[in-house]
């Protein structure tokens, strides 16, 4: 790897006409990217930019078809991953590599090549220094399986910092942190900054960018619009670079009038299958035109929540009831044949949402047509209304026989999204509906889920963006190792206070509701609708409701 002798000025990192193609697919065209000693360098673009492409050419996963990289002045050519730890470059990836059952120092010192040689309290010494150089206050003695998130995140900035890195590439950093654990990691970003290493700050949220960064590359099809100083620049200005127009950053919250109780829980109580408990005694109550949001640390029960009110897992106590009718137990086929009132927008895309191996049309068509008689599908119809969802949204696809593993996070998620809205819910689920998408793909959501609101429709909104929650829903309700430890006016709280109760504090505040036992849901005759749709003799056909389209909420 050699090259010219570096100068005090040579950036720490030159990537110059970098090409990657798959296929006939051009993730990176003719790419430069430079970064600094001592700076923290965000960047950014849409889903499908390049991002990703060019961060592992960087980080030896992918060689590029063409351009040249060049590290702390030499030029380099990266066969493995291992060449790039070896000259200091780590990449900290979103979903953390560790082990659970071991601690920190065996985490970080696995993979070292040191094996029976490594002197252990040589090791633990070394790991406190730098927990102690940063102010990380990482214990190397305490298990992954009892941190916090951000500690295991601490833990996974160690591990490159173990192995002599001193340029870091950041993917998603904040995505599950709390408003005190990014603070704290930012704390200890701007040390290193401070010390001289330079940091590769990729993510979607632009306040956390222009908080914390120095300058900003925007990639776009693959192409470098530009870097710019964060000081000289605006979010409106890069959300225009990214996107290619100016965009409104804004998320409406409509006032509406709810039109009654469409979803009360009461004391729901579930384990999973090794009988640890994910959820206890948790209670709420979700209106007609009323977006419901979930705040929550990764692993608090949000994904135990939406697939117990969807029929998809046991519960071990409580009552879900549907419009007055308790559907708590009932599988998934009764719950959708309740005349498609309830839609699930699952966390896993491709494993649970969509058939990764079908086309779009085949996609749409699926819940539509799974419970209908008879041995015929009206593929034309079906057809014609995938063409509409992908109009409508404007999904970006060749076509509608496209498979949908071949689509972009973000048009995954539309195409879901789509295709649950089309089935008029009168209850919809979306867990993490905007993770990993770009800004122009969220908040195309938020807008879609802010049309079903008005349309009275009660959306139950699992999120993990806290500005994105107190802008979008009209009250969260807040979850710590499955126990409701409060549900809190959206225009009346702050990240703050929501951020202290996601790990487990209930601070006194206006607009703040103690989570008291509730009384017992009434009989299910309050709905006789429902009742009859439940009721196993019933044809489980919905009265149509004034605009012919089907019976509304009781």
């Amino acid at each position: 790897m050699g090259g010219p002798v570096p100068s005090a000025e040579c950036p720490a990192i030159e990537m110059a006409g970098i090409c990657k193609s798959f296929g006939h697919v051009r993730a990176n065209h003719n790419v430069g990217f430079s970064v600094r000693s001592g700076e923290i360098h965000a960047l950014l673009g849409e889903n499908g930019s390049g991002k990703s492409t060019l961060m592992n050419i960087l980080s030896g996963i992918y060689l590029p078809d063409a351009g040249s990289v060049a590290v702390r002045g030499r030029h380099v050519a990266f066969r493995s991953p291992r060449d790039a730890i070896a000259i200091g470059i780590g990449m900290v990836h979103q979903h953390f590599k560790l082990v659970e059952s071991m601690t920190a120092m065996e985490n970080i010192v696995a993979g070292t090549g040191r094996g029976l040689r490594l002197d252990r309290q040589q090791a633990r010494e070394r790991i406190r220094a730098f927990s102690r150089r940063f102010e990380m206050g990482l214990d190397p003695d305490k298990r992954v399986h009892d941190m916090s998130v951000g500690e295991k995140q601490t833990v996974e900035i160690l591990k490159v910092l173990y192995r002599g890195a001193d340029i870091l590439v950041l993917d998603e950093p904040t995505a599950v942190l709390t408003p005190q654990e990014i603070g704290r990691l930012f704390g200890i970003l701007r040390l290193m900054r401070q010390e001289g290493h330079s940091v590769i700050f990729i993510s979607h949220k632009l306040n956390e960018v222009m908080s914390l960064c120095d300058r900003v590359t925007v990639l776009r099809r693959g192409e470098t619009v530009g870097t710019v100083a964060v000081a000289d620049c605006t979010t409106s200005r890069l959300v225009e670079m990214m996107v290619g127009r100016v965009v409104d950053l804004s998320i409406d919250r409509p006032r509406v009038q709810s039109s009654g109780l469409c979803l009360s829980v009461r004391n729901l109580s579930v384990r999973d299958e090794e009988g640890i408990r994910k959820l206890d005694d948790v209670s709420f109550d979700l209106h007609h035109g009323e977006i419901l949001g979930v705040a929550g640390l990764a692993g608090s029960g949000q994904k135990e929540l939406c697939e117990t009110i969807a029929g998809l897992q046991a519960a071990e106590g409580g009552r879900i009831a549907f419009h007055g009718n308790d559907i708590l137990g009932r599988s998934p086929r009764d719950i959708i044949r309740l005349g498609i009132s309830m839609s699930f927008i699952p966390e896993d895309r491709l494993g649970m949402g969509l058939v990764a191996g079908m086309d779009i049309a085949d996609n749409v068509m699926l819940k539509d047509y799974a419970f209908r008689p008879g041995l015929f599908l009206d593929r034309t119809a079906a057809r014609k209304k995938a063409r509409e969802i992908v109009s409508r949204l404007s999904i970006d696809t060749p076509g509608i026989f496209h498979p949908v593993r071949k689509l972009s996070g973000g048009n995954i998620q539309k195409v879901i999204l789509g295709r649950e809205i089309d089935l008029n819910p009168k209850l919809l689920i979306t867990a993490y509906a905007v993770r990993g998408l770009d800004i122009h793909s969220s908040y195309t959501i938020y807008r879609l889920l802010n049309d079903q609101k008005v349309k009275g429709v009660a959306v139950l909104y699992i999120g993990e963006d806290l500005d994105v929650l107190l802008e979008l829903c009209d009250r969260i309700l807040v979850l710590f190792n499955g126990r409701v430890t409060g549900i809190v006016d959206a225009r009346s709280s702050t990240k703050e206070r929501i951020g202290l109760m996601m790990t487990g504090e209930t601070p006194r505040a206006e607009g703040w509701q103690v989570p008291l036992p509730v009384p017992p849901l009434p009989a299910s005759n309050a709905c006789p609708v429902a009742d009859r749709l439940l009721s196993p003799d019933s044809d489980r056909t919905m009265p149509a409701g004034p605009d012919g389209k089907g019976g509304g909420p009781c």
